[in-house]
């Protein structure tokens, strides 16, 4: 509750400086930067908050995908996936690397939009404006956990469902089925936990489906404030290394991918920041 009370003041301090916009730098959508041919949002947590707000006052209908070092490294094996990225309302900088080579491309404005935190801001936001939430994903019992967690918190939230899927894929009627109780519920917001790449994948694919007007992808926040899992302290989390905590916190399901994705990673960028290779955002 600290970190995230933390990371609300310093946005506030900021904004009040003018250090730090809580608008959209440009009518449309914001600009991106382009990391290995995915289009990286160049917004903060305040302008991620009007942004989404606005789909809500003028419903629209858009997902959001938060995107760290992993989910850049899956885009480079899966050209559907990164169209999938592209074409997102959003793909928030959820990772320290992505903002700091936002910085180098001049967006001096841009900060971590961390999953987690997204969803207690709007959670907060909720309590004064009205949005609906539903959330979807999570293994048995973590999305009932993680719903009556956040109503302790905020007493005044509306929670319109909760849906944990089976460990497969659904059946057409399944989905369908699924698809009509978000609907009938009125949410406003969808939350996914589901991981990358299935969340955005499911996201993608139910884009115009559903009626509410954000699906947010979040992953391992459902565990996080479901009090299921630690999170990476608040300096390990600035200076980048929320990947090591992480790994020492699961070692098994973890330490393979950020052994791989990490030094490539690292040597792509090196090539495109060189000039070295090319990459195009393609949605």
């Amino acid at each position: 509750m600290g970190q995230h009370a933390d990371a609300l003041n310093t946005a506030t301090a900021a904004i009040a400086k003018g250090t730090l916009t809580d608008r959209p730098l440009t009518d449309g959508p914001p600009p991106t930067v382009n990391v290995l041919g995915v289009g990286v949002s160049a917004i903060n947590m305040a302008i991620a908050l009007s942004t989404i707000e606005g789909w809500i006052a003028r419903r629209e209908r858009h997902y959001v995908t938060i995107t760290g070092v992993h989910g850049i490294m899956e885009c480079q094996d899966d050209a559907e996936l990164r169209a999938i990225h592209n074409r997102a309302g959003l793909v928030t900088p959820d990772g320290m690397p992505l903002v700091w080579l936002s910085w180098l491309n001049g967006r001096a404005h841009v900060d971590r939009v961390y999953g987690p935190d997204l969803m207690l801001a709007l959670c907060e936001r909720s309590c004064e404006r009205g949005y609906r939430h539903f959330f979807y994903g999570g293994n048995d019992g973590v999305a009932a956990e993680l719903r009556d967690r956040l109503v302790a918190r905020y007493p005044s939230l509306k929670v319109a469902g909760i849906y944990t899927p089976p460990f497969r894929p659904l059946t057409e009627e399944e989905d369908e089925a699924v698809i009509a109780r978000i609907n009938a519920s009125g949410a406003d917001l969808v939350w996914v936990g589901l991981s990358t790449p299935k969340q955005e994948r499911w996201m993608a694919g139910h884009l115009g489906r559903l009626h509410a007007s954000a699906m947010i992808g979040v992953g391992a926040a459902f565990d996080f404030h479901a009090g299921l899992k630690p999170q990476a302290p608040r300096w390990m989390q600035r200076a980048g290394l929320e990947w090591l905590f992480r790994t020492v916190c699961e070692p098994r399901r973890l330490g393979a991918r950020y052994l791989k994705n990490n030094p490539r990673f690292l040597g792509l960028i090196a090539l495109q920041l060189l000039g070295l290779k090319r990459y195009a955002v393609t949605r």
